[in-house]
């Protein structure tokens, strides 16, 4: 069996390559993954990179990203398959004068009446495949039994077809943000990552990578600044997609260096909570 990953380093270099600033702990966590052909569930904050790691993962291999979205409701049909029932309709009445209703049943469930979902695709793909079950906690219990048989067996049983094993082994990637507790089952069959807000020096590198045209000492500022409103008592603190976008924000509005009133004034950019804003600037006043 070939192997896409020699070292945990290489998996770090190559992460850094596609610009995704990845600590030993999930590099080796992917590295793993592969090697032992378990499912990763990356559990942490919302916006700290999570969803990024799998697609990153995907560009690096040049594996295709297949995306599972999950939210409450979501069932088989959605992420699974299901059957094309208006084709089926259409092919009964066209035979509706057949005299054999078995010839007309094993028509209507082969695969050409078949719609594939993300889980599906994912198992039957023939090239390498990074499959992403994003914000799994969103889902109802029941749905989580769905995805067992799959990230055990890397298999689906579809009653009129039979059961569909994998031709090839997806790396899977499962975020949660930890809105509820997950299955005991389900996490026995993971690798555990959680990946929560970065050091300040490496998300200054983060910025420094990410944000075209800002300087270092930028970097550092917004990382410092960063840090300090993340440790007030905030009802939500800022992600590091938010940390871009404000950084992005002051490299657009021409500022290098950031005063006091300059960061109050765009702090919109990085929390969402009037609240919050609120506290952030006391903070910052009190640090003039």
């Amino acid at each position: 069996m070939t192997f896409r990953f020699e070292s945990v380093d290489q998996v770090r270099q190559g992460l850094r390559e596609v610009d995704y600033l990845a600590d030993d702990g999930i590099a080796s966590v992917a590295f793993l993954a592969e090697r032992l052909g378990k499912p990763v569930l990356v559990e942490g904050p919302a916006g700290t990179g999570k969803t990024q790691l799998a697609k990153s993962v995907a560009e690096l291999t040049g594996a295709r990203l297949i995306r599972l979205q999950c939210y409450e409701g979501l069932d088989e049909s959605k992420a699974l398959y299901e059957w094309n029932y208006k084709k089926q309709l259409l092919r009964i009445q066209a035979d509706k004068n057949s005299d054999s209703w078995n010839e007309v049943h094993d028509d209507i469930f082969s695969e050409e009446f078949l719609l594939t979902r993300p889980l599906l695709e994912a198992i039957r793909s023939d090239d390498p495949v990074v499959l992403l079950i994003d914000e799994v906690d969103r889902v109802e219990v029941e749905t989580e039994a769905l995805l067992l048989e799959i990230l055990s067996e890397y298999q689906v049983s579809i009653p009129e077809l039979g059961t569909i094993t994998a031709k090839q082994i997806p790396l899977v990637f499962l975020t949660s943000n930890n809105t509820r507790e997950l299955s005991e089952a389900l996490k026995r069959r993971c690798l555990f990552l959680h990946v929560d807000y970065p050091d300040m020096d490496r998300e200054k590198q983060i910025v420094l990578t990410k944000v075209k045209g800002i300087s270092e000492h930028l970097a550092d500022q917004v990382a410092r600044i960063v840090r300090s409103i993340r440790q007030l008592d905030l009802k939500k603190a800022p992600s590091v997609s938010e940390t871009l976008d404000w950084a992005r924000t002051l490299v657009l509005l021409g500022i290098d260096n950031v005063d006091i009133e300059q960061a109050k004034e765009t702090l919109h950019i990085l929390l969402k909570y009037q609240s919050d804003i609120a506290k952030a600037a006391k903070e910052l006043s009190n640090e003039k």
